[in-house]
């Protein structure tokens, strides 16, 4: 494991590494080595995996859920009637 166990970060050491790995995502994925990709993978799981168990009843925005793509979709189709 790379990192420090996400079990043992303070909420605001979470959210650090969170923005951090979420900041360097695109990098990674267009010019890292697959090992880095790897790397870089397992380790957004762990801060990501972290974070939900520590707020599993986080506010969902409803135009984050599929039915709110729907809508969304639905309305653009309207729009362009």
């Amino acid at each position: 494991m790379t990192g420090v166990d996400p079990s043992r970060l303070d909420d605001q050491q979470l959210m650090r590494e969170l923005e951090t790995i979420h900041r360097t995502r695109h990098d990674t994925l267009l010019h890292g080595s697959n090992d880095a990709l790897r790397t870089h993978n397992a380790r957004m799981a762990q801060l990501e995996g972290e974070y939900l168990r520590r707020h599993p009843r986080r506010p969902v925005a409803g135009g984050r859920t599929r039915q709110g793509a729907r809508d969304r979709n639905r309305d653009r189709d309207r729009a362009q009637a």
